[in-house]
């Protein structure tokens, strides 16, 4: 039974549970354009990337238990995209289809507001139509389908960009 959903910011300790709903993502889904599982090495490198970059790292907590995180980062590395992020929103399988993943995916537009983003972009595959509604629920619009991009499961998969502009004025350099 569900009591109480909480998002709150990630720590280091949460890494082993955030590895292991990537690595089921990674293994049964097309979220992501990856093959083979990540190690708890390469989660604390893109963790401790993403604090180094004040860039949020966040988890739904149900019961004690990580259900999900979500966090966003880096579009494209060169200075003029600064004001541009790149979202991702993982639930793990039987915490899916309960709403975390609308009330992660609310907390990194919440930060986005608070910071100087002023596009968001969501990297879809085409074929994942739940994250695509949950995306544009909150505003996003689809900007680009590029065809046949990945391949995995021995198949072809086209990608979507959805984007949200958040009206904000850019801070100085």
């Amino acid at each position: 039974m569900i009591n109480e959903v909480k998002i709150r910011e990630a720590s280091e300790a949460d890494l082993p549970a955030i590895l292991d709903i990537y690595n089921e993502v990674i293994l049964n889904t097309t979220a992501v354009y990856s093959e083979k599982p990540h190690t708890l090495q390469m989660r604390t490198d893109w963790y401790r990337d993403r604090v180094n970059n004040n860039f949020p790292v966040y988890v739904a907590v149900i019961n004690g238990v990580i259900a999900g995180f979500s966090s966003f980062g880096h579009f494209r590395v060169w200075p003029c995209y600064r004001y541009t992020v790149e979202v991702s929103v993982y639930v793990e399988k039987s915490f899916r289809g309960k709403g975390i993943s609308k009330m992660l995916l609310g907390a990194l537009i919440d930060r986005a507001g608070e910071t100087n983003v002023h596009a968001i972009i969501a990297g879809i595959s085409a074929d994942n139509e739940v994250s695509i509604r949950l995306h544009q629920s909150f505003g996003f619009t689809e900007v680009a389908h590029f065809k046949q991009v990945g391949y995995k499961f021995n198949r072809w998969l086209d990608l979507k960009f959805l984007e949200l502009l958040i009206e904000n004025t850019p801070g100085p350099i």
